[in-house]
């Protein structure tokens, strides 16, 4: 079956987790995705957070299924008439170098464009045009410079990152979106053109709640925060409200039963009006529907704390499945908190492909996320990554048609070796 991205050559320039994120969602559609690695070494990540010695660690793994591996030193002359090669045979090349190493390497965007024109070319980079554009970031750097660490914790501690790999996972979706685009727009204009994604911007755009609230508050408290209930003044910007939920429906993490021993033995409750009368029946008080300090949403807000502490009372008499099981039935939102173990044994997951189990040559067997997006004429298979360099030869002669003479000659140049070192004298 066709993928959706069959005959989409990607020359991919990306390394840790941005950009290989933006790529590996590319070749699961389809894409020919030809990754570029520095001789020798490779993407830094194959040697970080090992769990194994001497392979491939699961940080590389699992951001580069689905791809083809190259070595080459494009600072060798031969290495530079290589990748002049591969620009003119790629329909978009993506980067999340720091700000201008490709100009340096020697390829700015004007050079690409003479050599193809329809190349499209992609980056993530920390910051947009600004004072902080030059500036490195990582995925916490831009949780905290985005909006969302300033938001996320509790009122009266420090801010926090969260788990999710909104900054750098994130941003590669983004960018993955905006290539698709360009793409398109390719068919109806024939030409390239430069795409970019910043880290910033992108988890700007995840916590655009925030940036609505704090609109909000400049016309009175935010009334669906916990503080409000509890009579504490708002300051001038959007505060940390714990787990409160952010769609104005009072939510809490409530304990369930075996919270003691169980650090994941909680569940996700959220108030909806809508389904109160039935919250009112489950938790066993029913003269709350018709209470005036309860009946309605506005007589609730003030009394958060203790009607979450009645429901809570509820919720330890049983297990977090047990409490969704019930509450499913009255179509009252809540959600199991769910660890990794669980997700990671979840049948349910590996049926429809998010969780795959991977078989690697070096490292065994492991287990992936598999592509979030399920497209009906597009299915998604999940391929190893490659190994370093495993693929230099094929793509020599396949997608460049080079001769075997010519494999020849660039290998002796060294531009697919790491480089020698001069001795001493």
């Amino acid at each position: 079956m066709t993928k959706a991205l069959s005959g989409v050559r990607i020359l991919d320039f990306t390394h840790v987790q941005s950009g290989p994120t933006c790529t590996q969602l590319l070749a699961w559609f389809g894409a020919d995705v030809v990754k570029v690695e520095r001789p020798g070494m490779g993407d830094i990540t194959r040697g970080q957070l090992r769990d194994k010695p001497n392979v491939d660690s699961l940080y590389f793994t699992m951001l580069n299924h689905n791809k083809r591996s190259i070595t080459l030193d494009t600072k060798n002359p031969k290495g530079k008439e290589v990748l002049t090669e591969l620009i003119k045979k790629c329909d978009v090349l993506v980067e999340n170098f720091g700000p201008g190493v490709l100009d340096r390497m020697g390829f700015p965007w004007e050079k690409i464009q003479s050599i193809n024109p329809k190349m499209i070319v992609a980056s993530i980079k920390g910051f947009g045009p600004g004072p902080y554009e030059d500036c490195k970031v990582y995925e916490n750097v831009a949780q905290c410079t985005g909006g969302s660490a300033s938001t996320t914790g509790f009122r009266d501690g420090l801010p926090l990152v969260t788990g999710a790999q909104i900054g750098d996972s994130g941003t590669g979706l983004h960018l993955a979106l905006g290539i698709v685009a360009a793409l398109y727009q390719r068919t109806m204009t024939g030409r390239g053109q430069r795409v970019m994604a910043a880290m910033q911007d992108g988890v700007l755009n995840l916590a655009r709640v925030k940036l609505r609230d704090q609109q909000r508050l400049a016309h009175g408290p935010l009334t669906e925060y916990s503080q409000y209930g509890e009579g504490i003044p708002f300051g001038d910007a959007v505060p940390r409200a714990g787990n409160d939920s952010g769609g104005g429906q009072p939510g809490r993490i409530l304990k369930c039963k075996g919270w003691e021993k169980d650090p994941n033995a909680y569940i996700y409750f959220i108030t909806q009006a809508p389904v109160w009368e039935k919250i009112c029946d489950v938790i066993g008080e029913p003269g709350w529907k018709t209470h005036p300090d309860y009946a309605k949403p506005p007589a609730r807000l003030p009394r958060l704390n203790e009607i979450f502490s009645r429901i809570e009372q509820w919720t330890m008499t049983m297990t977090k499945f047990e409490a969704m099981e019930i509450l499913n039935k009255d179509d009252i939102p809540c959600g199991p908190i769910l660890s990794m173990k669980e997700l990671a044994e979840d049948q349910s997951l590996r049926a429809t492909g998010t969780v795959v189990e991977v078989d690697h040559p070096e490292r065994g067997k492991y287990l992936s996320v598999g592509n979030p997006i399920k497209m009906s004429d597009s299915p998604s298979e999940v391929t190893r990554s490659p190994l370093l360099g495993e693929h230099t030869d094929e793509i020599l002669r396949q997608v460049l048609g080079f001769s075997d003479h010519q494999v020849a000659e660039i290998h002796d140049s060294g531009a697919l070796d790491p480089p020698r070192k001069v001795a001493a004298e």
